[in-house]
């Protein structure tokens, strides 16, 4: 994996301004056509959820992409906060590989 300094793009972010703003959706309106409440929404436009594999189905369906393209963005977000966490980097650092047997 790429290491890199610079945050990824966060699910909010790419559902809020690649997705809802160019279709001038409002949290609201988006979440009547999940099928979920609009606190759901929010929560994932502001990074207070992380998408599931059933949230991505959902937006898949909604907006006519890959469940893929969701859990992807929200892998990069947790290897980057993983990688840039300093207590979970020291967790990472006591991992050893396994020797051959």
């Amino acid at each position: 994996m790429l290491m890199t300094k610079r945050k990824p793009a966060s699910v909010g972010e790419i559902l809020s301004e690649e997705f809802m703003e160019p279709l001038g959706l409002t949290q609201g309106a988006l979440a009547e056509a999940m099928g979920v409440q609009r606190k759901h929404v929010n929560e994932l436009c502001n990074g207070r959820r992380s998408v599931t594999a059933t949230t991505a189905l959902i937006l898949a369906t909604v907006f006519g992409n890959s469940p893929d393209f969701w859990l992807n963005v929200q892998r990069r977000s947790d290897l980057w906060e993983a990688m840039n966490s300093p207590r979970e980097r020291e967790r990472i650092r006591r991992a050893r590989p396994l020797q051959a047997a």
